[in-house]
């Protein structure tokens, strides 16, 4: 063991750096097996992005799924996704996921505070590929209510994302936001709903100064953190890694730390975890790696400031191999930029609002350049694409007077909220006309008219030549169910008109450190570093950096999270971990 002189020691077994799925998946997984476990988190809260995110993970052949009567072979996820990666499907990696993931989700139900809801109708994304799902191959986590949480954990439990709630309180996706959205065309069940639930929320705020009704990622952040805890679980915020420890051997023992009361040496007898959150905020990495970032200061992301690449860092100076050679090196996002009068910009991802009946994406030439109702990555990707080299990677929402007071245009809220604060601000762009909007945004008036011409003729019949814009499940899935003849498809007529200016995000990064099927570590002999563990997004994508269904970020990062907790704890039988499927699945909210 290389002690580092005059630092205070402390021993576990498992020591995991960073506190978002894969970390504390691996840590609760590792304690439920009977190891000591520390968990040491850089920010002053627990979570990361996971915290931020929809809380939704894809875990194909999940035991929810069987309850439910679905029972797919798994050589249907093996043809999907060998559809949509091609040849970037390393076999190993993803056999180890598909493998394991149906254990995951019934250990963490059964043994855990981490209870699932079904994905019963989110749609895998590629829904013309063979293999393609139609729902129930998602998971996600119960909403919590943050009461059942010890007030000294929950003090260590990261925010709700504000630009995804409403005031501060988290919407869950399914039939919460559906009645919230009902609520603004009158509907009566849906104001009760709405009303009620702000209402609590309110309370909450003066009580507790804080969301209590947790949802989506802060659900799966709490559940995960009351888990932990109930194991005894040791969560350390405000304690960053700074170096591993490693014996003459090359094995990983442990790290040094800086903790609120200075340095610490953490000795881990069975190895150390890295789950840091990749390098969104990385400067130098981004512009060495991402298309079209010169400066490397072009992209906005949706994960917390701390993600600079620590784990990343710390793998690499140890000869873990970084590895790049995957199709994206981040998970894309389309983002809008939110100026508040204090003088911070946040970010906003647009994932529902680009499906509804009603709006399209333009580029400065006022063309459309993709299937607006698909993945958040293909708007993304389509973007870059699409810009000559040179120019500034954007676009621009644009929706009718209809369309923004029935839904979400990004940031701006439908009715009853009023829009002069979005327009005040300059987030929200307004026109008469579609010439005076063109003007305003800088786009081709012209060319704008005859976009929107082209694709209102088109929408009024339900179809979309140019890119196939409703053809598939995910995509009305994500439109109006009242909408006819298709869910994603209406015409944008009835002035005035709006914009927002949408620019690339991500969720987090793709490239990553190289790790076999259980989790550890590669160097650039392909060998395993022994005792050095990789998990959530400072692993090498196993999807290749593809994104063929929502939740691939968080489904292979709670998996092989719990997949380096059993291999840490020496466990080799799925009997041990209980992956009996439950039907007790219904939502409150």
């Amino acid at each position: 063991m290389n002690n580092t002189p005059f630092l205070p020691t402390v021993d576990c077994d498992v020591l995991v750096i960073g506190s978002g799925a894969g970390g504390l998946a691996a840590a609760v997984t590792a304690a439920y097996h009977g190891l000591k476990v520390i968990v040491v988190e850089k920010s002053s809260v627990c979570g990361g992005a996971t915290s931020w995110s929809g809380g939704w993970a894809w875990a194909p052949g999940n035991p929810l799924a069987k309850a439910e009567g679905v029972n797919e072979d798994k050589e249907t996820f093996r043809t999907y996704l060998r559809a949509v990666l091609g040849e970037d499907y390393r076999e190993q990696n993803v056999e180890a996921f598909l493998e394991a993931a149906p254990h995951m989700v019934g250990f963490f139900q059964e043994r855990t505070s981490l209870q699932f809801v079904p994905g019963s109708r989110i749609n895998d994304i590629y829904g013309n590929l063979p293999g393609a799902g139609k729902g129930n191959r998602s998971v996600g986590p119960k909403p919590l209510n943050a009461r059942t949480i010890k007030p000294v954990l929950r003090a260590k439990m990261r925010h709700q994302l504000y630009e995804t709630s409403f005031l501060g309180m988290g919407i869950m996706a399914g039939p919460d936001l559906s009645k919230f959205l009902s609520a603004s065309q009158g509907n009566l069940k849906g104001i009760f709903h709405a009303g009620w639930r702000f209402g609590f929320h309110l309370l909450d705020l003066v009580i507790h100064r804080r969301n209590m009704q947790l949802v989506n990622g802060t659900a799966l952040t709490g559940r995960l953190m009351k888990s932990a805890d109930d194991l005894g679980v040791d969560i350390r915020v405000s304690t960053p890694a700074t170096a591993l420890l490693s014996d003459d051997n090359g094995k990983v023992t442990g790290a040094v730390v800086r903790s609120p009361e200075g340095g610490l040496q953490i000795n881990a007898r069975r190895g150390v975890v890295l789950s840091t959150g990749g390098f969104p905020n990385d400067v130098q990495r981004r512009k060495e790696l991402f298309p079209k970032t010169p400066t490397g200061r072009e992209h906005w992301t949706l994960s917390p400031r701390e993600t600079t690449g620590d784990g990343m860092n710390l793998a690499e100076s140890v000869g873990a191999r970084f590895r790049t050679d995957v199709k994206s090196p981040a998970a894309w996002c389309p983002v809008s930029l939110v100026p508040y009068r204090n003088g911070r910009t946040g970010v906003f991802p647009h994932i529902m609002d680009r499906a509804k009946p009603g709006s399209i994406g333009v580029r400065s030439d006022g063309k459309r350049f993709v299937n607006e109702a698909n993945g958040y990555y293909d708007y993304v990707e389509a973007l870059i694409a699409a810009t000559p080299e040179g120019e500034t990677v954007e676009s621009w929402q644009i929706a009718d007077s209809r369309f923004v007071r029935k839904f979400p245009l990004g940031m701006a809220k439908p009715l009853p909220v009023p829009l002069f604060p979005y327009l005040r601000s300059g987030y929200l762009i307004k026109g008469r006309t579609l010439e005076e909007l063109a003007t305003k945004c800088g786009i081709d008036p012209a060319e704008l008219r005859r976009t929107v011409a082209r694709f209102n003729a088109n929408a009024r019949d339900g179809v979309d030549p140019d890119f196939g814009r409703g053809g598939t499940a995910f995509n009305r899935y994500g439109g109006d169910p009242t909408n006819r003849p298709n869910p994603s498809l209406g015409p944008l007529e009835k002035g005035p008109f709006y914009a927002v200016r949408v620019v690339p995000g991500s969720f987090g990064t793709f490239a990553g450190v190289d790790t076999d099927g259980r989790s550890r570590a590669l160097n650039d002999d392909g060998d395993s570093i022994e005792g050095l563990y990789v998990a959530g997004n400072d692993q090498a994508n196993v999807m290749g950096g593809h994104y063929p269904a929502g939740g691939i970020n968080l489904g292979p990062a709670l998996t092989f999270g719990y997949i380096a907790g059993r291999h840490l704890a020496g466990v080799d039988s799925y009997e041990d971990d209980g992956t009996r499927a439950v039907a007790d699945t219904e939502v409150t909210l």
